[in-house]
């Protein structure tokens, strides 16, 4: 009887690293194939946001982004999901026509995204002070960032997510 059991436990200790082999080999699999970055993508929860009035482009609210301790990850090069109320016109729209390279975040390396309030050249408009944001993608999980100032929305825009805070500068037509 006590082959019989020692055999039995074998063939489950067999299995069990049979199944993490091909599970590592398909791990490295996908990751290779991916082409863009061998991080896994940003959450919301991963990151620290802050939030910075610039006055350049007739102003706009630069986003800083940086992975909280312990974390490494990606931000996908498209603009974010935010908006500063829950009304739909509220929701920012992108500013770039393109996807934008990806964002390797961990330690002190930061993303940045330019986000105008107000892209029209009118008077019209409603005031926020907060604007939810969130990674595109996990928008269940977004955060609520205090504005430094009041902002007058009227289809608002957003720069893609960049490595270079210059290239973050949502300019308005």
């Amino acid at each position: 009887m006590r082959s019989r059991f020692a055999g039995r436990s074998a063939r489950f200790a067999l299995a069990a690293v049979a199944a993490l082999a091909l599970g590592g080999a398909a791990t490295a699999t996908a990751t290779a194939d991916s082409g863009r970055s061998t991080t896994r993508p940003c959450a919301t929860g991963d990151l620290s946001f802050k939030v910075t009035a610039e006055t350049q482009a007739g102003g706009y609210y630069l986003i800083t982004a940086k992975a909280k301790p312990g974390i490494a990850c990606h931000l996908e090069g498209v603009f974010p999901s935010a908006s500063f109320g829950s009304h739909p016109d509220t929701a920012v729209s992108p500013a770039e026509q393109s996807v934008s390279d990806d964002v390797v975040l961990g330690g002190s390396t930061a993303a940045y995204a330019g986000i105008s309030p107000k892209s029209t050249n009118n008077d019209n408009g409603i005031q926020f002070d907060r604007l939810h944001l969130s990674v595109a993608g996990d928008e269940e999980n977004s955060v609520t960032l205090r504005l430094p100032d009041t902002a007058t929305v009227d289809r608002p825009i957003a720069t893609n997510w960049h490595a270079d805070r210059a290239d973050a500068v949502p300019f308005v037509d």
